[in-house]
């Protein structure tokens, strides 16, 4: 059996590491001025690219276990995935709705003569 912390594998600890570490960083990156704060972009892209390594390549053994082991199926996977779908929409349309507010601030002229 693998290593477990916490009840969970040594993969999911290590993405949830380096997530949070990308998060802590980025907040640093963003508070800093210039240039600088575009090493926010990278560092996304680097968490990223290690996450997805670590869940579309995980380390498995490669002899056969000698017993077969009990395959636990979920029965809500499909409700799952609906669920997924509806939150990341509702979090797109709130994104979306909430853009022009940033973007379109309004500017007020000041009068060029004042008597």
């Amino acid at each position: 059996m693998a290593a477990m912390l916490l009840g969970m594998g040594t993969g999911v600890v290590l993405i949830a590491a380096i997530w949070i570490i990308a998060f802590v960083l980025g907040i640093i990156l963003l508070r800093a001025s210039g240039p600088t704060k575009l090493g926010v972009v990278p560092l996304f892209l680097l968490a990223l690219i290690s996450t997805l390594t670590l869940a579309f390549f995980p380390r498995s053994s490669e002899a056969l276990s000698p017993f077969k082991e009990t395959e636990i199926v979920d029965t809500f996977f499909i409700g799952r995935y609906v669920l997924l779908s509806v939150a990341s929409l509702v979090f797109l349309v709130a994104l979306f709705l909430l853009l022009p507010h940033h973007f379109l601030e309004a500017v007020y002229a000041k009068p060029l003569r004042t008597h």
